[in-house]
């Protein structure tokens, strides 16, 4: 695989016009995870996705990382899908993290990620559902799920990330 300019725009343009697969698995994960935490979060639009996925690629350090990750993971595969075969695995949880950014958000991102991961469908994902039985790709349904757990975790909704941190301390400067 050889990543230039010209292949981070066209994993960009991938990205942004996978709204229609993504967007529900990021609003179904919100959803779940709502009701396992006994909050609202709010959903997420195409709009606000592509928006989101237009200042990630912006940032040229996160836009050449996150292009690999999508393009291995697009045309990753292993006869069979074995069980043991785990770097798909490896690979969406260091998509959703990158995607997140720093910690702690990179970490939620990749624990968000088997949540999510677990709950996608590799046929109903898959760039052609008609290849192997509508299997996908070994990497098809991780992609996926690795697109929604980062987009999820860093665009707002969630209550505990509107406002201040109750744990922010002030500089001496300010006090």
């Amino acid at each position: 695989m050889r990543v230039t300019p010209q292949t981070v725009r066209e994993e960009h343009a991938w990205v942004r016009d996978r709204a229609p697969v993504v967007v529900p698995i990021l609003n179904d994960a919100r959803q779940r995870l709502g009701d396992l935490f006994d909050t609202d979060v709010d959903a997420v639009t195409v709009e606000t996705y592509r928006r989101e996925v237009d200042i990630v690629f912006a940032d040229g350090e996160v836009a050449v990382n996150v292009a690999g990750y999508v393009g291995v993971l697009r045309d990753l595969d292993v006869e069979g899908d074995y069980p043991g075969f785990i770097v798909d695995e490896v690979l969406g949880r260091e998509l959703a993290a990158t995607i997140a950014g720093g910690r702690p958000l990179s970490l939620l991102a990749q624990a968000t990620f088997h949540f999510v991961d677990v709950h996608v469908d590799g046929g109903a994902t898959a760039d052609d559902p008609d290849r192997d039985g509508g299997a996908g790709t070994a990497g098809s349904d991780d992609l996926d799920a690795a697109l929604a757990a980062g987009f999820q975790t860093r665009l707002p909704g969630w209550e505990w990330r509107e406002g201040e941190s109750p744990f922010a301390v002030e500089s001496a400067d300010e006090a």
